[in-house]
């Protein structure tokens, strides 16, 4: 019932409309487009977006709304205008158009040759439908997609089809298209338009765009000629129609048809911009696999377009607060760099270890965020260029309300505490089966549900190549673990392990650690004399990674120092007491995992209740056996798959 008095108020509008002048009815429509334009936020808002996607090198930000009102002026004129001429004759249709290069098509037809027409949603389109059987003299058809209100949607394909065009819809298949192109007629498809999932990933204006290859496709099968049509406005109630010469050449695929068909709508919209339908998203982000990878059809790059001429979807990758973690999760990042070839990576982290992030040459910009304070990290965020998505990787309320008050349009995450409202996609978590999985695949399995196509397991590499001074002999200690006491091994056995080192192997040893670690690391300095640099709480981050890169390796406990050096390819003997190297461990090859399994571990707390017997029971014989091992192995090296060596 409602959409037959839709249906009503819809020809009684259109009945009033047809009774004015066509000059009049283009006035007419020109001021309400302006009003739409003044009313219609979210349209002008993605009109605006679409255009500065188009022309946002070569126009001014004024240019660019200057350009949006006019679209929405130019739109409401044609929309008025197509009422009135969707009900006049052929021939009086013909005295508001002008037509060039009609015989490109009619040399094809004359020939025996079908035609496809690739048409675009230029000014008033709908001319195509009014006078395509009075120009082409042969079967002329159009493949459309019905309307929801079916009683509006039969009105439409009754005025389409009262001058002899034939019309198919989409969801019935297209023998009876191809069929008709066999007999040697024409079909027109429009060809614009986001083509969903199904669609193939190639250029327009520059950046990806699900396309459909429709077109293409049935020219490749029939054999028909591929031409380009568009309309112009020439002024109030007249317009130009135009025919390209055919494009399609053999030996062309059907990816790179379709890529041509691009290339050419792009320049029929060049040619009068404010005649598009701006106010469809062209451009949109498919959900949830915005990672393009897995893809049906996958993405095309024509030979003259690489990688670096694309312009970039822009994604923000709201990195942990903590080092460790920030580090397991640079498999994932890697993943989604990979996951399509214009994704461009803003990492924002805190300030404290923001640097790390220079180490993974995959992201292209950090965002440092300093402070505590929300709004200072959302006015860092709004500072960058607009972001297409926000990928948030802490589970926190707080990453979401950033990414929600910087205007991102697509915040991506897990549930987290409390903040599924402030997200417009939900990560599913991952099913959890068999033995405990690191916590690299957390991060990575976000990646895969974004359409990432890889095994997660190939995925966990470190990639790090360094080049050791096998001269040199410094090793590296980290004594402390900013979590709590329950991960630190003695301070004495430190000492103990460090000292029988040196005396098998001229080495020396630098301490590293925050200022919470001062007092051990001056009892552990103090024990081992000159053979020691206590370098604890002296350090920044980026001190920390160069002074890690001249070591030949890392004795730690689970700590973030432990996840920079194997970042950097530093082999680490790491000693594991309350927490579990399954899930925490350094990932790479040529890492030594120290642990005892005792009855109480992994426990997980901060101190450890009882008499610490998972630390003590990792002796220092083995630890010092452990770093000696090591050492006469040290040559440059690259990582490769974690998880590491376990004793």
């Amino acid at each position: 019932m409602l959409d037959f008095c839709i249906y009503l108020f819809y020809r009684a509008g259109s009945t009033l409309l047809m009774a004015l002048p066509l000059r009049a009815l283009f006035t007419l429509g020109n001021g309400a487009g302006f009003c739409a334009w003044l009313i219609l936020g979210k349209y002008r808002r993605l009109a605006l977006r679409n255009i500065s996607i188009a022309f946002g090198n070569e126009k001014s930000p004024r240019e660019l709304r200057r350009l949006v009102r006019r679209h929405f002026q130019r739109l409401g004129a044609n929309l008025l205008c197509s009422v009135k001429l969707s009900a006049m004759p052929a021939e009086k249709v013909l005295n508001h158009v002008k037509i060039d290069n009609l015989d490109a098509m009619h040399q094809e037809f004359r020939a025996g040759v079908p035609v496809v027409l690739v048409l675009s949603h230029l000014a008033n389109w709908e001319l195509f439908a009014e006078l395509m059987p009075k120009i082409g003299y042969v079967r002329n058809a159009t493949v459309y997609q019905k309307l929801a209100n079916r009683f509006i949607d039969e009105h439409v394909r009754r005025m389409r089809s009262r001058h002899g065009l034939e019309l198919f819809d989409r969801k019935d298949g297209f023998q009876k298209v191809i069929e008709l192109l066999r007999s040697g007629g024409g079909v027109g498809i429009l060809s614009d338009q986001h083509a969903g999932d199904h669609g193939l990933w190639t250029p327009f204006f520059g950046r990806l765009a699900s396309t459909s290859p429709l077109p293409a496709l049935l020219a490749k099968r029939t054999r028909a000629a591929l031409i380009a049509a568009a309309v112009y406005t020439q002024g109030v109630g007249r317009w130009q129609m135009v025919f390209t010469p055919r494009f399609d050449t053999p030996g062309d695929t059907v990816e790179s048809l379709t890529a041509k068909a691009n290339e050419i709508i792009a320049e029929q919209i060049r040619r009068a911009p404010e005649d598009w339908f701006w106010v469809h998203n062209r451009w949109k982000t498919p959900q949830p696999n915005f990672l393009l990878t897995r893809y049906k059809r996958g993405i095309y790059l024509p030979s003259n377009i690489s990688t670096q001429d694309l312009k970039p979807f822009r994604i923000l990758i709201r990195a942990s607060n903590w080092l460790g973690d920030a580090a397991i999760s640079v498999p994932a990042i890697r993943a989604i760099k990979a996951g399509r070839p214009d994704a461009h990576i803003t990492v924002a982290a805190p300030l404290k270890i923001a640097s790390m992030w220079k180490l993974v040459p995959e992201v292209n910009a950090i965002v440092p965020l300093k402070g505590h304070s929300l709004l200072v990290a959302v006015r860092s965020i709004r500072r960058q260029p607009r972001f297409d998505v926000a990928i948030l990787f802490p589970n926190s309320l707080r990453v979401a309300l950033e990414a929600w008050l910087a205007g991102v349009p697509r915040r991506v995450g897990y549930r987290g505490h409390s903040r599924s409202w402030l997200l417009n996609q939900v990560v599913p978590e991952s099913p959890r089966l068999g033995p405990p999985e690191h916590q690299a695949f957390h991060y990575l399995h976000i990646a895969h549900e974004l359409g990432a196509r890889a095994d997660l397991r190939d995925l966990v590499h470190v990639n790090a190549v360094r080049h050791v001074d096998l001269s040199r002999s410094k090793i590296a200690l980290c004594p402390g673990a900013e979590y709590g006491p329950a991960k630190r091994w003695l301070p004495e056995r430190f000492a103990e392990a460090a000292a029988a080192v040196a005396a098998q192997s001229p080495v020396q040893w630098i301490l590293f650690g925050t200022k919470s670690d001062a007092v051990i690391g001056e009892q552990i300095c103090k024990a081992l004399g000159d053979s020691c640099i206590n370098r604890i709480g002296q350090t920044t981050l980026d001190q920390l990674i160069d002074e890690l890169r001249e070591c030949r390796l890392l004795l730690t406990n689970d700590t973030g120092t432990m996840h920079l050096a194997s970042l950097l390819g530093v082999p680490v003997v790491a000693i594991f007491g309350s927490t579990d190297p399954r899930l925490t461990g350094p990932l790479g090859q040529g890492h030594t995992i120290l642990r005892h399994q005792v009855e109480c571990s992994p426990c997980f707390l901060r101190e450890c209740p009882i008499d610490f017997r998972c630390m003590k029971a990792v002796s220092v014989e083995e630890v010092a056996d452990a770093v000696l091992s090591i050492l006469p192995k040290s040559r440059s090296s690259s990582g490769a798959s974690a998880p590491a060596n376990a004793r």
